[in-house]
Order: C-alpha cells, then sequence, then structure tokens
C-alpha cells in the first residue's frame, strides 16, 4: 500500500480539491486519494471526496457554500468532520440571493464583521448527525457556536429549526454527515445584537455653541451680553429663533441655561431616546430619518442643551412605509414630516389625555410654522390630525426624561393646506423649515 502524503502537503491537496469542486462542481477524487479514518477514533488530517462538505459544494445550496468560503470556515469544517458526524442546515439560495435583508448582508460581508458572519454560518451545524424521520418531538441541540437551536415538529408533520421551516430533509447524505434544507437563514441573538450596535449612535455630535452673543428677540440684532442665566431657567429666545435658519446661515444662536455652561447635555438625551426607539422596535424608521437621511437628531440635541424641551409623535414603520417616492424626495421634505411631528412643548400621554378630555380639541405648535397639530379624544385616546389624515395615539410614553417626550403614533400626519398666509409669516416659515440635507455618519 502506498504511503499517505505529509500532513501539509494533505491539507494543501484538500484546499486544491475544495476550489476545484467549487468551481467546477462535476470534479470529484478517487476516494482512495483522499481518507478519513472513523473507526479507530484517530483523524488523519484527510477527508475523503464523498465528504458532507464536498458535497456542500457540489449541492443546491451553493450560496451558502460561498459563503463559508467567505467566512474561512473550511479548515474550521474540515476538523469538525474529522471529529463528529455534522448536520448542516442550509437555508436555500433564495433565502441568501433575493429574501435577506441587503443592509444584513453588507453587514455580514464587510472585513470588520468576519466574526459574526463566522458565528451565523457555525449556529446552521450541528456537531452530530440528526435523523429527522425518527424525530418527532421539541429538542435542543448545540451547535458548532456553541449556541442551542431548537427542532420542533407541529401535528401536520411539518418540522421547523428553531422558526425556519425544514423544507427538505435529508437533502444530501454521506458517511459523515447529513444536509437538511431549510426555507430561511437562521440569525443567532449574538449576531443580531452585533448588527442592532452598528447602529450605535455614539457619533452623534450635538455642537452646542460656545459663548454665543445674545440677540434681541424683537430686532434679532446682536445686544450686550446680560448677566449668565441661572440653570434651569427658561431660554432666552423662542425655539423658533434658536432653530438654524437655512442651508446659507450658520445655526443661529440660542443664549440660556446652556451654551458655555453645560448644564444640560442635548446631545446625551437625543442619542438616549433615538436608542431607545430602536430598542423598543417598529420605529427604526423614524430614527433612520433623524440621524441618517437629516441633520435633525444633530440640532434637536443642540436646542435640548439650550434648555429648550420636545415633545416628539413618532410614527411607527407601519405608518412610514405608507409615505410614497415623492413625498420625500422633494428638497427638504423629510425634515418639513418630522418638523411637523415635533412639538415646543413636554407632553406626556396622561398630560396630553387630560387636556383633551377638559377641552375637547387641543391645537399645539409643531416646529414646521405656522401650522399647528389637532388633538381630541376618541375611542378613549388621544387622536391626532384632520379626517382621514389621523392619527391615534399608539405607543405611549415610550420615553420621557423631563425634556424630550416620546409619544408613539400609528400615522404620518400632514398639515391642513391654507390658502392665504401673510408675506412675514411666509418668510418665516420659509427661515425655519428650510434644511441642508446633510448625513450623519452614525448607522456607518
Amino acid at each position: 500500500m502506498a504511503m499517505a502524503p505529509s500532513t501539509s502537503c494533505s491539507n494543501i491537496f484538500f484546499a486544491f480539491l475544495l476550489l476545484l469542486s467549487f468551481f467546477y462542481p462535476g470534479f470529484s477524487s478517487s476516494p482512495s486519494t483522499l481518507q478519513e479514518n472513523h473507526g479507530n477514533g484517530s483523524y488523519s488530517g484527510q477527508i475523503s471526496s464523498n465528504s458532507v462538505l464536498v458535497a456542500l459544494l457540489d449541492s443546491h445550496y451553493t450560496e451558502l457554500a460561498e459563503l463559508v468560503e467567505k467566512a474561512l470556515l473550511l479548515q474550521t469544517l474540515e476538523d469538525a468532520v474529522g471529529e463528529h458526524n455534522i448536520t448542516i442546515f442550509a437555508p436555500k439560495n433564495e433565502a441568501l440571493e433575493r429574501d435577506l435583508d441587503p443592509e444584513f448582508k453588507r453587514f455580514l460581508l464587510e472585513p470588520g464583521n468576519l466574526k459574526s458572519l463566522q458565528t451565523l454560518l457555525l449556529y446552521h451545524i450541528v456537531p452530530n448527525r440528526i435523523n429527522l424521520s425518527r424525530n418527532t418531538s421539541a429538542h435542543h441541540h448545540s451547535t458548532l457556536c456553541r449556541d442551542r437551536i431548537k427542532l420542533s415538529s407541529q401535528e401536520s408533520g411539518e418540522k421547523f429549526i428553531d422558526s425556519a421551516k425544514i423544507i427538505q430533509v435529508n437533502a444530501v447524505e454521506r458517511p459523515d454527515g447529513v444536509i437538511h434544507g431549510i426555507e430561511r437563514l437562521l440569525i443567532p441573538r449574538s449576531v443580531q445584537q452585533d448588527f442592532n450596535n452598528r447602529r450605535s449612535l455614539q457619533s452623534i455630535s450635538a455642537v452646542k455653541p460656545e459663548g454665543a452673543p445674545e440677540v434681541d428677540p424683537r430686532t434679532h440684532r446682536l445686544k450686550k451680553p446680560a448677566p449668565p442665566s441661572k440653570p434651569g431657567s427658561p431660554p432666552a429666545l423662542p425655539i423658533f429663533d434658536a432653530m438654524s435658519p437655512g442651508p446659507s446661515l450658520a445655526p443661529a444662536p440660542a443664549p440660556g441655561p446652556g451654551g458655555p455652561h453645560h448644564h444640560f447635555n442635548g446631545e446625551k438625551q437625543v442619542k438616549d431616546f433615538i436608542e431607545t426607539l430602536l430598542l423598543y422596535g417598529g420605529y427604526n424608521e423614524m430614527a433612520d430619518i433623524l440621524v441618517n437621511l437629516t441633520s435633525l437628531a444633530t440640532e434637536m440635541g443642540r436646542l435640548v442643551s439650550e434648555g429648550y424641551v420636545l415633545t416628539v409623535l413618532a410614527p411607527n414603520d407601519e405608518a412610514m412605509a405608507k409615505l410614497t417616492t415623492d413625498q420625500l424626495s422633494e428638497p427638504g421634505a423629510p425634515e418639513q414630516i418630522i418638523y411637523y411631528h415635533v412639538i415646543p412643548e413636554y407632553q406626556t400621554e396622561e398630560s396630553m389625555y387630560n387636556a383633551v378630555r377638559r377641552f375637547g380639541k387641543i391645537s399645539y405648535d409643531t416646529l414646521r410654522l405656522p401650522h399647528k397639530v389637532l388633538a381630541q379624544e376618541a375611542d378613549g385616546s388621544v387622536k391626532f390630525g384632520h379626517a382621514e389624515n389621523s392619527a391615534y395615539l399608539f405607543d405611549p410614553d415610550i420615553y420621557t426624561d423631563g425634556r424630550i417626550s416620546v409619544q408613539g403614533i400609528d400615522g404620518v400626519l400632514f398639515p391642513l393646506e391654507e390658502e392665504k398666509l401673510d408675506t412675514k409669516t411666509e418668510i418665516k416659515s420659509v427661515k425655519v423649515a428650510a434644511k441642508p440635507q446633510r448625513r450623519a455618519k452614525t448607522f456607518r
């Protein structure tokens, strides 16, 4: 009998075999060339051409095989089949090509997220052979990433691994393992958390004016410096005068209890409430507009630093999905929409409900001058807007810290079009609402 090649030569040859098998599915080598010894429990560092790994590269699950190659897991899986029989739960190609969230797929393929990709792939591999024809009750199995997955069956006979339906039992069977086809990708909790952390808001940097001069609110001209305000006192200017006036002008100064004294940390509070939206769930689109599509998170942080208070009526993802491309494509449209959902007062679900119970209807000022948002009692809750263009207070008090209040609503609000506006009001409205589109580097 011919002597086996050295270990290093064997590894090189095996890598060459896998590459050939990947690029030329019809290629296979003689079983006598690559041998595997399971009988005596010893592993020679070699693998048979009849291995489940070679079969994976030559199967209908080529997208998974490609991810395994990109994750640099071939050697890890080679070691696994040398020690165990393995079971691979392989998502169908469509689940990885078309059904997977493009942003999540980009996250997995970024070089800095190699560990997350490896964890996700190893989550689909169990280091023992699972015979689904005999498994009818719920079982938990440890995977190669040391997380546990649940195998269960329904009365109809359908089998599930976690929440993914198994669509092809024993798709590939080999002496050292088996492949079962599943309808979609399994995502372990740790990888999902890594993806969410990618959207951390650490890069939000609300710029607080240092030593900003005071402005006469009547003439909008500089005046002599006044003694510093005491901590907690109201801001010196109305909130509309403190907002950035437009793309061609620098942010307006907002002297008050913030400024150089740092009595309020507005950027931290804005970061906290946007993180709360993400963790609460169902408000990702609102957070994305605040941070990525506009510079509103930065401006809100600056305003809160100056002592202003805000109530945000946050439409949920289902409501935001109904917005059309035309409604968002106009210059400044995302800012206009969000401005109409921000009330320059601090209101909670209790305070708004008590007000509409007492007065019937209440009109709140918004940051979109001169429009107001109407609130009234309806069905034991607070209803905002007019007629068909209305929304209910759906998730009350998502975030309340005494300066920023976030109330979840189930629709996107639009103001009633006013036929006549005097020149002065129209100019002021443009001054407040016209905003530059700057992208904050937060979800990158």
